[in-house]
């Protein structure tokens, strides 16, 4: 596995990571099966995957309760990631837990559900639009402080509100979706990333798994699954996207090797600290990803990826 840091001078991490989401929320809730998924973290760590990312938002709460189970007794091999800042009901997720004292208890309530007296990089998982964001960022630094974290992130937030974040205390990593497919973050927020040394953490790389060439048309969906809802995953949508899929197919073949393995090696094209954090609880689309940090494009491919025509619903 490659390695790069987790910032510009963070702990030393594998090119891809792994977003553990899936395993107990949101994705194919019938599959579930947390035996199998602590086996692909403990895969994980055996390949050099150590970045393991998580939110107390997953399950709820039981994502965090898995990934402790699975860095039971293995602590120091894992750079552990958790979010917090949102709750979650019957109605959805809610950005409205961002007051000192809700992130001081949210992470005081991750740290037992994982098991671990710290966590290397915490995220506000999305900005309390009632709070100002220096006095959220300002509680997690005296969390830092304080020993219970190591290091702070913000997720799905504009260069703008980074660069108020950056005069409270510094950013370590910005977590946004990006992939072939969701290009809105890779302008002006990589831009500054890269040249600040920040980390760059995209989540669903893999366009929510049409990219991995897993869902043709929206029946290919497991029952209860969320992403039925996505607009990317309607009729209309997934029949034009279909073919941006076979572009990227086509570069597949021509280096034998997998959809995936193309979409994350061209995220890692995007910068030195780039670290795709694709999710699975499948021990063969574990190896298959991981590998995609071995896969080296040519300017002919990066020329062909970046010119691919904007998909349809991509947005959500």
């Amino acid at each position: 596995m490659r390695t790069t840091t987790l910032g510009k001078n963070g702990p030393v991490v594998g090119r891809i990571g792994l977003g553990t989401m899936g395993m107990s929320f949101g994705y194919d809730p019938n599959g579930r099966d947390d035996d199998t998924s602590v086996k692909v973290i403990h895969r994980a760590l055996e390949l050099g995957v150590n970045l393991l990312d998580t939110a107390d938002v997953y399950g709820p709460f039981t994502n965090e309760e898995l990934v402790g189970r699975a860095i039971a007794g293995r602590r120091a091999e894992v750079v552990l990631s958790t979010k917090g800042g949102q709750t979650v009901d019957e109605n959805g997720i809610h950005p409205n837990a961002g007051r000192p004292d809700q992130l001081r208890a949210a992470v005081d309530a991750s740290l037992r559900r994982l098991g671990t007296e710290y966590v290397d990089l915490y995220f506000i998982h999305r900005l309390d639009p009632s709070v100002p964001l220096e006095e959220s960022w300002g509680a997690l630094a005296e969390l830092v402080q304080a020993g219970k974290l190591r290091a702070l992130g913000l997720s799905e937030v504009s260069l703008e509100e980074i660069r108020r974040a950056e005069k409270v205390h510094p950013v370590t990593a910005v977590q946004s979706e990006a992939s072939l497919f969701t290009r809105g973050s890779l302008g002006d927020v990589l831009a500054h990333c890269n040249e600040q040394g920040i980390a760059f953490m995209p989540y669903s790389p893999l366009g929510r798994g049409v990219l991995a060439g897993a869902f043709s048309k929206p029946s290919d969906l497991p029952e209860g699954d969320w992403r039925k809802f996505l607009p990317r995953f309607g009729e209309e949508a997934m029949a034009h996207n279909n073919a941006i899929v076979d572009v990227v197919r086509g570069v597949a073949d021509r280096h034998g090797v997998t959809l995936s393995q193309v979409a994350l090696a061209w995220l890692l094209e995007q910068g030195e600290h780039v670290i795709p954090i694709p999710g699975t609880k499948r021990l063969k689309y574990l190896e298959d990803n991981a590998a995609g940090a071995d896969v080296r494009l040519s300017a002919e491919d990066l020329a062909q990826l970046d010119a691919l025509p904007e998909p349809l619903g991509a947005s959500e």
